[in-house]
């Protein structure tokens, strides 16, 4: 025990100046610079597993895509709203599921086609003009880049069990 901790005080650690946001982007340009890859948030030590590219755009997506969906009627909100919102969701929890699975096969076919199923959801809102021309064009161009990323998905897990019979 220390001499704090029996006069019951507490003793305080001297604090490490933080990072503002800037240094904190700075710092990951820098290390890019020299690398040649950006640096991952999560440490590879710790035996996790590290989210693949399309969970992590399709998270920054819904980051995106919650408060736009705030911004509707409120009449939608509950019923285009909520079922854009679900959609999302499940989407985003099929790479995951392919993520710690064998079987990925499935998982990344229920992903593609809840893409699809989003595209005509958040269509739907724009033309019933709920999302405006830009917002329609982010959510799209987001849309079509995460089913790119999880098609090649498919077509590399396609070549690799092609290549290694099980």
């Amino acid at each position: 025990m220390s001499t704090a901790e029996a006069n019951g005080t507490q003793a305080t650690e001297p604090q490490a100046p933080q990072a503002t946001e800037g240094e904190l982007a700075q710092n990951s340009k820098s290390q890019t610079a020299q690398t040649g890859k950006a640096q991952s948030a999560r440490p590879r030590g710790d035996g996790a597993r590290v989210t693949g590219p399309a969970i992590e755009r399709h998270y920054q997506f819904i980051l995106w895509l919650v408060p736009a969906l705030d911004r509707f009627p409120r009449a939608q909100r509950f019923l285009l709203g909520d079922r854009i919102q679900r959609a999302a969701l499940d989407v985003l929890e099929s790479p995951i599921e392919a993520t710690y699975t064998r079987r990925r096969q499935a998982a990344l076919a229920r992903a593609n086609l809840g893409i699809e199923k989003l595209r005509f959801l958040i269509r739907l809102a724009h033309d019933l003009r709920h999302l405006d021309p830009r917002r329609y064009e982010f959510a799209a161009r987001s849309l079509d880049e995460t089913g790119s990323k999880i098609g090649a998905w498919i077509k590399t897990h396609r070549a690799n069990t092609v290549a290694r019979p099980v």
